[in-house]
């Protein structure tokens, strides 16, 4: 590329890029019904039919073991909810607490440990629900407790591979085993939920810095305990093989066939709880990101990129924190691969950057997905989550929970 000068492809191909990530970043494409989804599969064809890539090198540019990952881990998760397993463990931890703080402590912790296994985005939708009617039974503000369901989702999905989507791509784009992963990022999920414990303490004085004490309660649960206790054996038989360095993949599938084996759920409703979207989309940013990176980012580029020093940890973090806000934390991993791929000690860099992604999600109600399922399924319940009242919440945890990275990391 002499000069930096751009042939008609690769004009092309930043043009399908840009497009598609604007419209992954507004949400929705103006004056049509597309949604992130519909853009990037678009982006995706684009990027074939005008031949910036061929269909053969768009297939591959598809990572497979992120989607088998992706779809094994709903699978299971569906298994666990159907069965009640979720509603038994989260009744059970929340609704014997007997003051606000101790309350709050437990939806902080039972979230974010839920969340550091079995993907943030399924245990928010299983504890919005529960945490509405323990706060309205006992007579209490829902929304701090709301608040505190969408941030330690986040930070405690921060944890591990399975954690949540961006990592599950970090982790194959990285080779990183599970067991490394979680060894460097779970002291920050940990220091981060008892930061989020007490940062949501503080600014709500009046709800938790009372002398009040909380009644007991009893929410009606409905399970089969058949099917709790092969959900959970399977599901600890999975988690098991993820630290003993299986390809977690394999292993989330394979234990999502074992839990397809049953006589007692009609597969319809196993079906109903997988995120085609989710999957969709992966699907198409994978292939809109090679079609830029094959045409248009040679090593020249790469190489004035590297002027940045994305290898510095801390400006690799704010890159990435800022990036994640502008058009989510999933396509922003996907569009710094090639950035990342090219550093003296990549590995190192995903590890940031799975740290920076996830945290960032928590600075604004739009920041995840993870927050936008709080905020929805609480205002079916009447509960409003303002962007002002999850603001004041979110934007200091944000900070606070990247400066706990940095120096964890550092």
């Amino acid at each position: 590329m002499d000069g930096f000068a751009l042939n008609p492809t690769q004009i092309i191909a930043i043009v399908i890029f840009t497009l598609t990530y604007a419209v992954i970043a507004i949400g929705r494409m103006p004056f049509l019904r597309v949604d992130r989804t519909g853009a990037a599969l678009i982006g995706a064809a684009f990027m074939i039919g005008c031949g910036v890539l061929t269909p053969e090198e768009a297939y591959q540019a598809v990572d497979l073991d992120t989607i088998t990952l992706l779809l094994g881990m709903m699978i299971v998760v569906a298994n666990l909810r159907i069965s009640g397993f979720f509603s038994l463990v989260t009744g059970w931890a929340v609704g014997r607490m007997h003051h606000p703080v101790l309350l709050l402590a437990a939806v902080v912790v039972t979230t974010g440990v839920l969340s550091a296994f079995l993907v943030n985005d399924a245990i928010c939708l299983i504890m919005t629900p529960v945490v509405i009617a323990v706060t309205r039974t006992l007579g209490r503000n829902p929304v701090p407790y709301l608040i505190a369901v969408a941030v330690s989702s986040n930070v405690g999905s921060v944890a591990t591979i399975t954690g949540n989507p961006q990592n599950m791509i970090i982790g194959n784009l990285s080779g990183l085993s599970y067991t490394g992963f979680a060894t460097t990022l779970a002291p920050v999920a940990a220091l981060g939920l008892l930061a989020a414990i007490l940062l949501i303490t503080v600014l709500n004085p009046g709800e938790y810095l009372t002398r009040a004490r909380l009644a007991t309660v009893t929410l009606p649960v409905r399970f089969h305990r058949w099917m709790v206790v092969k959900s959970g054996l399977v599901c600890l038989g999975m988690i098991a093989l993820f630290f003993s360095g299986q390809p977690v993949a394999k292993v989330a599938i394979c234990a999502a066939a074992l839990l397809m084996l049953t006589r007692r759920v009609e597969p319809r409703k196993i079906y109903a709880e997988i995120d085609g979207k989710l999957l969709l989309m992966f699907a198409g940013l994978f292939i809109v990101v090679r079609g830029l990176e094959h045409a248009v980012l040679t090593g020249d580029l790469l190489a004035a990129a590297g002027r940045f020093d994305l290898s510095n940890t801390p400006t690799l973090t704010g890159l990435t924190a800022v990036l994640s806000n502008l058009v989510s934390n999933v396509p922003a991993v996907l569009v710094l691969k090639p950035f990342v791929e090219q550093l003296h000690d990549p590995q190192s860099a995903w590890i940031v950057v799975a740290m920076a992604s996830t945290l960032a999600g928590n600075f604004t109600l739009l920041g995840s997905v993870a927050n936008l399922i709080v905020a929805e399924h609480a205002a079916r319940d009447s509960i409003r989550i303002g962007f002002g009242a999850y603001f004041r919440i979110g934007a200091p945890l944000t900070l606070v929970t990247l400066g706990i990275g940095l120096w964890v990391l550092s």
